[in-house]
């Protein structure tokens, strides 16, 4: 028998979820949506939405910790996956996605996030950075001695991108020019030698 504590728990995670999912792309979409807006397409009441998230801020610190959770978790899951080079890729072009959602929120997500937050989410997306690094190293894909924070901290500055056709073609030569100065490209050449 399914305790009803545990159940309404698990309707209240899933409504959480559901609205997490529906801010995020929302806030992509239009920064200024309102909060009501998105309870309506989350399919909750605004009193749900406001019991989950008290103001604008909770909800945008939410939109973000959650796709941070989820671009830290997606890292091993890319690896077992796709040899590392390829994971490594994959894995830059979901954080670039993630950069569309904080363009729209980056103004209200600066002054909010605590120096608490920004540990919680930076140490976590620094060991997924660094774990696709050591995959990569191990596989002769780039080449050893690559600092993770520098790589973290280049990653991100292309959320400072605006997104749109420009931005995104912007992103695609950012992106290459980091894996050529992490030596994939020598790799590469190296073995087509």
């Amino acid at each position: 028998m399914v305790d009803q504590d545990e159940t309404l728990r698990a309707d209240a995670r899933a409504n959480r979820d559901r609205i997490l999912d529906v801010a995020r792309e929302a806030l992509a979409a239009d920064p200024a949506v309102s909060l009501n807006a998105i309870a309506k397409s989350a399919g909750v009441g605004a009193g749900t939405l406001y019991r989950h998230f008290p103001s604008r801020e909770a909800l945008v610190l939410g939109v973000y910790r959650k796709e941070i959770d989820a671009l830290v978790d997606l890292a091993p899951t890319l690896l077992a996956q796709h040899p590392p080079l390829q994971a490594f890729r994959l894995w830059c072009d979901r954080l670039v996605l993630l950069g569309r959602v904080k363009h729209g929120i980056a103004n209200v997500l600066h002054a909010v996030i605590s120096d608490q937050d920004f540990r919680e989410t930076y140490w976590p997306m620094l060991g997924a950075v660094r774990g696709l690094m050591e995959a990569c190293e191990a596989s002769g894909d780039i080449r050893p001695g690559g600092d993770p924070q520098d790589v973290l901290t280049l990653l991100g500055l292309l959320w400072r991108i605006p997104p749109g056709s420009d931005g995104e073609a912007r992103m695609k030569r950012l992106l290459a020019l980091v894996f050529r100065g992490l030596g994939a490209e020598d790799a590469a050449a190296s073995e087509r030698s």
